[in-house]
């Protein structure tokens, strides 16, 4: 087994992770085969739940994601134009169905291209997807979206259903205004007769006297 699969796709059984690494001696001797082989890869190797907690994989990859990440990885260690790798990793998104397209955003936290693939987590950011959304604010989208597009992310997964539990660097980059924005958030929620997600006291119990002034947990 390769170190890549080794590391990135844990939970692959013996048979899937011989067929991958197949696809990874071939990801390395000619990295651009990605185009081809990324889209193939959940039927030609595995899918399916890798966390029974998770099974929609929205806290965490599927061995689909696993997989196609393993793929990614190995591209990115063979590519000598890393220029050419962020519009490959662009193409793949663009052109991809949403199960492909939230195996990007997964490996962009393990890639960590740079910051020149922000519009992808963008784009992802403007579903509805939860899928998406939360993949689109794992380690990439946390690390590097600027502090009001990252506080709209967590905004916007109170909203849709994200758990916070699949928000990267919650702890590190809550501040008063993400507060401030929930608390507002919670009062609308109230003054239509709905109760506000339990997962905003993630954000305002970091914040007493914000938390004291927004409506009750219920």
């Amino acid at each position: 087994m390769s170190t890549v699969t080794e590391r990135f796709a844990p939970d692959l059984d013996a048979a899937a992770r011989e067929r991958l690494d197949e696809l990874v001696r071939e990801v390395r001797a000619a990295p651009s085969i990605i185009s081809t082989r990324f889209p193939a890869a959940a039927r030609q190797v595995a899918r399916g739940v890798a966390d029974p907690a998770d099974p929609d994989g929205v806290c965490g990859p599927r061995l689909e994601d696993q997989v196609r990440i393993v793929l990614l990885a190995a591209a990115a260690e063979a590519s000598t134009d890393p220029d050419l790798l962020r519009q490959e990793i662009g193409a793949l998104y663009r052109f991809g169905d949403a199960d492909e397209k939230r195996a990007v955003l997964r490996a962009l936290s393990v890639l960590d291209t740079g910051p020149e693939l922000l519009p992808l987590v963008d784009d992802a950011l403007r579903t509805n997807d939860i899928r998406l959304i939360a993949a689109a604010l794992d380690g990439y989208g946390a690390r590097h979206l600027p502090a009001d597009a990252w506080r709209q992310g967590v905004l916007k997964c109170l909203f849709v259903g994200v758990p916070l539990a699949a928000v990267s660097m919650l702890d590190e980059r809550a501040d008063a205004e993400l507060a401030r924005m929930v608390a507002d958030f919670c009062h609308e929620r109230s003054v239509a007769g709905r109760t506000p997600p339990p997962d905003a006291w993630k954000v305002l119990d970091r914040f007493p006297d914000i938390a004291a002034a927004t409506p009750s947990r219920g």
